[in-house]
């Protein structure tokens, strides 16, 4: 590892809060992040490509001597700083939106298994992971899908990052899929009122990965877990399940299943 790939990497550390934030968000283990910052360890190219995706650099970038890389930096945040309001007007609105937020979601912060049917398969429950967490005074979410079809070999795996708001006794999750970048997706919860968190119901608004990209809306429940899990074993409980399981709740599957039965449960939307 060069002392430049190092000193460059350092340098994107230093526009976050602290290393440690860096590692949560990109969900790398610091203390192997740390013997990149050091020079005693080599990202493999996976790990490589997550860093770069993370601060918006190409492998080659992080190459750089530190002086051009340093250039390279500064003429970025130079040309951000001249986009003017008017060519983002949405960018201060979004600023505003986050300060109403400042503080009201601290206790929904934590782990949770998200349950709905399926926007690809539709007579299928998925249990995905949810995690709130805050950067700064904004908070965020990141949620991982893994499924496998009903008597099929194939895995799809899809990952889904963005802001969380609380606005008017609402939250809302807004958020792209980061893997095919092909999907935003919404989700509106209510809140809770009683002193713990356990459960939180909603609707989710997404796109079918199926060829046809049929825009769903489905019912949702997210369940919580807690602020701190083992996140290897949570992971691995999750996928799709028939609604006839007892591996779901009873009350789960009651309140994202529509009254017209399992296969209403979702409302797909089709072209004029």
């Amino acid at each position: 590892m060069t002392e430049d790939f190092c000193s460059n990497l350092k340098l994107l550390c230093s526009h976050y809060k602290s290393t440690a934030e860096v590692c949560r968000r990109m969900e790398i283990h610091r203390a192997q992040f740390n013997k990149y910052l050091n020079g005693t360890s080599q990202p493999s190219r996976f790990v490589l490509r997550k860093i770069c995706d993370f601060f918006g650099v190409e492998p080659h970038d992080l190459a750089l001597p530190h002086d051009r890389f340093m250039q390279l930096a500064q003429s970025r945040v130079t040309n951000e700083r001249r986009v003017s309001p008017s060519e983002k007007p949405y960018a201060e609105k979004l600023e505003r939106l986050q300060k109403q937020s400042e503080g009201r979601l601290d206790k929904y912060l934590g782990y949770y298994y998200e349950y709905h049917f399926s926007m690809t398969f539709p007579d299928q429950i998925i249990r995905s992971l949810l995690q709130i967490d805050m950067s700064g005074s904004d908070y965020y979410f990141r949620r991982l899908e893994r499924m496998r079809p009903p008597n099929k070999e194939e895995k799809y795996k899809s990952r889904y990052e963005g802001t969380a708001m609380f606005l008017s006794e609402r939250i809302f999750l807004v958020g792209y899929e980061t893997l095919t970048h092909n999907e935003i997706a919404q989700t509106i919860l209510y809140p809770t009122y009683k002193s713990r968190v356990s459960y939180l119901s909603g609707l989710k608004l997404g796109v079918s990965a199926s060829d046809r990209r049929e825009p769903v809306c489905v019912k949702v429940v997210l369940e919580y877990l807690g602020r701190s899990i083992g996140k290897r074993e949570a992971l691995q409980k999750c996928g799709l399940f028939n609604p006839a399981t007892d591996a779901v709740a009873r009350h789960i599957k009651e309140k994202i299943a529509d009254a017209t039965g399992y296969r209403g449960a979702s409302l797909l939307a089709t072209p004029l």
